[in-house]
């Protein structure tokens, strides 16, 4: 027996079924977004190309690791378009092409959702490392009492521990959402025996 096409549903499961064609704005509105990176992508490279004689090593490491967060959202970026698009819409239909990503061909929501957190953590990870070399170079004293109504940035002390604190919990959670996922892939094994 074949499964039913769209056409033989009855009215309201094909109204429901055909509702998840509303996440397509959303996907476009991404590719808008990736867009927006790539200008801002040129911006920085033409900043660092521009200055590569007047910068200091430090500045240089600084923009060039504004270069590499900015790609690392792109792919993140790509891997929702992509993978939530295929997941969550309709199929792409790829099998076969050249530059089907590799990883693709077994998307489902759960694979996608360790892919995101583990792009979210090498995100984190280069903000950390942009505030840590920072932080360094100004040698801020802590926030503290006398400091009460200044903002801490993200360069003193107290804000290098907060992002480091954030760091940890996307870590966490990203060993948490991998953890959660094999046991249910062990569990899903065990009752299709």
């Amino acid at each position: 027996m074949s499964a039913p096409s769209p056409k033989d549903l009855s009215p309201l499961p094909a109204l429901i079924f055909s509702s998840r064609w509303l996440q397509l704005p959303l996907y476009l509105g991404l590719i808008v977004a990736q867009g927006v990176y790539v200008i801002l992508f040129v911006k920085e490279l033409w900043h660092l190309i521009h200055g590569a004689f007047e910068l200091r090593e430090q500045e240089v490491m600084l923009i060039v690791l504004g270069l590499i967060d900015v790609v690392m959202i792109s792919n993140l970026l790509v891997m929702v378009i992509v993978g939530g698009y295929e997941t969550f819409v309709s199929r792409l239909r790829l099998e076969g092409h050249p530059d089907q990503p590799e990883w693709l061909s077994h998307v489902n929501a759960s694979v996608l959702k360790v892919k995101l957190a583990m792009a979210i953590i090498g995100i984190s990870s280069i903000h950390l490392l942009k505030t840590f070399i920072e932080a360094g170079a100004l040698g801020l004293p802590l926030c503290g009492a006398a400091d009460a109504g200044a903002r801490c940035t993200n360069s003193t002390p107290a804000g290098v521990m907060w992002q480091t604190i954030i760091h940890c919990v996307f870590i966490a959670s990203a060993i948490g959402i991998a953890w959660t996922d094999r046991l249910m892939a062990s569990t899903s094994g065990k009752h299709a025996h």
